[in-house]
């Protein structure tokens, strides 16, 4: 912006579309976190736990590990 307008340049939030993990109501909060004040929670209910609706989020970091060791075949009868 021009200096001698007198006007700042605007403050950009990066946002993501979350669900809210107690109603399921789909709303946006800023993507890198931030204060309460900021990201209060679910608009609709207020609860503030949330997962991601971008399909692909998760990474092999965050899944849990998938082993054949141990585990039972299932048998009928």
């Amino acid at each position: 912006m021009d200096r001698e307008s007198g006007g700042e340049a605007p403050q950009l939030t990066v946002v993501e579309s979350v669900r809210c993990l107690e109603c399921g109501a789909v709303y946006a909060k800023p993507a890198g976190g931030g204060t309460v004040r900021e990201n209060p929670g679910c608009p609709e209910c207020g609860y503030v736990g949330w997962m991601s609706t971008t399909p692909g989020r998760l990474s092999e970091a965050w899944t849990p590990p998938r082993s054949a060791a141990g585990h039972q075949p299932y048998h009928s009868g």
